[in-house]
């Protein structure tokens, strides 16, 4: 945490975010949407912390097998 008491988190745009995923915008919407990935509203428009999008990644990996991650024990 910085000295103001703000997160030393960077915010990307849905833009920032879709870039660096390959994906298109309203693909980034619709994940914001389902709760796929977390965000901020500031105002009309999204901010997306970079913790987040790397979140997403981790749990969104798949093995060789193509098998999706293992889920979190107590996790059905």
């Amino acid at each position: 945490m910085s000295a103001a008491g703000v997160p030393a988190n960077r915010f990307m745009t849905i833009a920032e975010v879709a870039e660096a995923l390959r994906v298109s915008r309203m693909t980034v919407y619709r994940l914001v949407n389902s709760h796929a990935i977390h965000a901020v509203r500031f105002g009309r428009s999204y901010r997306v912390p970079e913790s987040a999008v790397e979140s997403y990644i981790e749990h969104s990996a798949v093995d060789e097998a193509g098998h999706g991650a293992p889920k979190a024990a107590g996790n059905p």
